[in-house]
């Protein structure tokens, strides 16, 4: 049982300027029967933020999100977002994050990062809208020397290390992405490579059916391991306010599969969302 209460703050400012703050704080209880087998309270977010038609400026705990896959994300470098959870929450992190937007179809990002170490790691990113799809281009340096592990598998990274990615999606007759990632250190390259595509079945009120493979290699030394996972996800909106999703996942190299169906309704003051494991 979770609870997430947020204020927030803004002043708006001539020529379409904006400076606004927000602050939440995170509840969460677990429960085994009758007795409580968990309780975790924390800052969700806090932090200030200055936006323009061109520039958006924002300092603290935040949430910073990138790439185009949904299930098995190789860019899930900085959030904790699973799509089986139905809040769609996720971890924030202390960092100042730039955006600037030279023109409707071009966006330069930049950052700096606290980690938990108190070191200050830094990145950016680009992303550019042509003809053919959006196309983005990713770079992050991380000098802390503590062992990290990032991704929703929570791949290990011993010391500092360099990411670079390039991520690509195309919508048209299918949707169609990928993410191409390498995260090299002194002993160790890590080769990650999500891709997906998705399609809508004109059945019912259309049934929208994604699949994504994503592929990890890794080479520490001598040493190369070598992980493969499929997830299927199919959604159908039933009515007007409710929708059921199954989601499958696949570990080939474990030879297991996990599966999920989720039944969400959604009114206009509040939403419930029921999750089971099959």
């Amino acid at each position: 049982m979770g609870y997430i209460p947020t204020l927030s703050l803004f002043k708006e400012l001539s020529n379409n300027q904006l400076v606004d703050m927000e602050w939440a704080y995170r509840f969460n209880r677990t429960y085994s029967g009758d007795s409580l087998f968990n309780n975790n309270e924390s800052h969700h977010r806090y932090w200030v933020r200055y936006s323009s038609e061109k520039l958006e400026a924002r300092l603290g705990l935040q949430k910073i999100v990138f790439g185009p896959s949904f299930v098995l994300r190789s860019l899930s470098w900085f959030d904790t977002i699973d799509l089986k959870d139905p809040t769609g929450q996720t971890d924030g992190v202390e960092a100042f994050r730039l955006r600037w937007f030279p023109s409707n179809s071009l966006s330069i990002w930049s950052w700096s990062i606290l980690n938990d170490q108190d070191s200050l790691s830094f990145g950016g990113r680009a992303e550019v809208s042509i003809n053919m799809g959006d196309l983005g281009f990713t770079y992050h340096q991380d000098p802390s020397k503590s062992l990290q592990t990032i991704g929703q598998i929570g791949i290990p990274i011993p010391g500092s290390h360099n990411r670079v990615a390039i991520d690509y999606r195309y919508d048209g007759f299918i949707g169609f992405w990928n993410e191409s990632v390498r995260i090299k250190s002194d002993n160790i390259e890590i080769d990650m490579i999500t891709v997906g595509a998705d399609y809508t079945l004109p059945i019912a009120s259309g049934v929208l059916i994604m699949t994504e493979s994503m592929f990890i290699s890794s080479k520490q030394n001598t040493t190369t391991s070598n992980q493969t996972f499929t997830a299927f996800m199919a959604s159908l909106p039933v009515g007007m306010f409710h929708n059921v999703m199954l989601i499958s996942t696949l570990d080939w190299e474990e030879n297991n599969s996990y599966n999920y169906l989720r039944w969400s309704s959604t009114f206009d003051s509040f939403s419930i969302n029921c999750m089971a494991s099959l």
